[in-house]
């Protein structure tokens, strides 16, 4: 439970063009946007560095070089905007250090072996209950972001289009397997849990700073891991630098734009707009990997998804 001060502070928070509700759609709409991108351009890094589906390790190195790049740049960042020098105090790289081991580097250690071991269908339907767990954990940790029925129902409706724009007879057999299906829910209650922690971070610490270090710590762990278990990524072209570069910068500008959304916000009213990413990735893979989109089930999921975000932020009148 966080602390009563805390919970103030995060009630309360100073007046911000970050917690205007257009502002806040658009910037959250961008965030998911970009990780939407994410998933064609890492199965085009994939192709470009030579990495096999079956190497796992070399998929660990491959996304440990892109979140410690992503870091990296954010703390230069932060040394040329604030123009101040890295200074925390033990506790707060105590806190920093758990927040990148959990939210970049164990999510993403379940993620990619959850990922590999089922298909990309299940896979996007699964990772969709981050918006579920983040809601439902807001619910019990902050007294003003409580479950509402425009809320349940927003979030059903927002489910509802994800299941159909990865709608596939494949998915009336049900079948589920714990270092598949099971370890994508894990990354995702993972990633719900670590954002929730995140905007306790923001109320002492520059959002720049926390996004940054997290990321590079992260980054490390996830390299680590992945070079211990045999992982390579070799092959380094203008192709494929560009797409890792990509990927850096997809990072460190989302994160941080989540996590100041985060620090003006609710969690609730943020969270639900990650609906919108495998929405986006669908899109985007259609464009860059040329898959099919532009198909009835998939503007309906469209439909469901704008309607459950709007009635997720609808504010009842007095």
């Amino acid at each position: 439970m966080l602390e009563k001060s805390a919970l103030e502070n995060h009630g309360l928070e100073k007046r911000s063009k970050f917690s205007d509700p257009v502002f806040v759609m658009l910037v959250a709409g961008l965030c998911c946007l970009l990780w939407g991108s994410a998933y064609p351009s890492i199965k085009l890094g994939y192709i470009a560095f030579n990495i096999l589906p079956e190497d796992i390790a070399s998929k660990y190195v491959f996304a440990g070089y892109r979140f410690t790049l992503a870091g990296l740049l954010l703390l230069f960042l932060f040394r040329i905007v604030r123009k101040r020098k890295l200074e925390l105090s033990r506790t707060q790289w105590t806190s920093l250090t758990m927040l990148g081991v959990l939210q970049t580097g164990v999510q993403y250690m379940f993620f990619y072996v959850g990922v590999a071991n089922t298909t990309g269908v299940k896979g996007s339907i699964m990772n969709a209950t981050t918006t579920f767990f983040s809601v439902v954990l807001a619910h019990y940790i902050y007294k003003n972001d409580k479950l509402s029925r425009n809320k349940i129902i927003g979030c059903l409706l927002g489910f509802v289009g994800v299941i159909i724009v990865n709608f596939h007879t494949d998915l009336l057999a049900f079948s589920f397997s714990l270092t598949g299906e099971g370890f994508v829910v894990i990354a995702a209650l993972v990633f719900s849990i670590t954002a929730i922690y995140a905007k306790r971070l923001t109320a002492s610490i520059d959002v720049i700073v926390i996004t940054g270090v997290s990321l590079f710590i992260g980054g490390l762990v996830l390299t680590t891991l992945g070079l211990l278990l045999g992982g390579r990524v070799t092959h380094f072209t203008l192709e494929s630098t560009s797409n890792l570069i990509y990927l850096a910068l997809l990072s460190s500008v989302a994160f941080s734009l989540w996590n100041t959304l985060l620090k003006y916000n609710k969690v609730g009213k943020v969270s639900v707009y990650n609906f919108l990413i495998p929405i986006f990735g669908a899109l985007l893979s259609a464009l860059f990997l040329g898959e099919t989109i532009l198909e009835l089930k998939n503007l309906a999921a469209l439909l469901f998804v704008s309607v459950g975000i709007y009635l997720v932020n609808r504010v009842r009148s007095s």
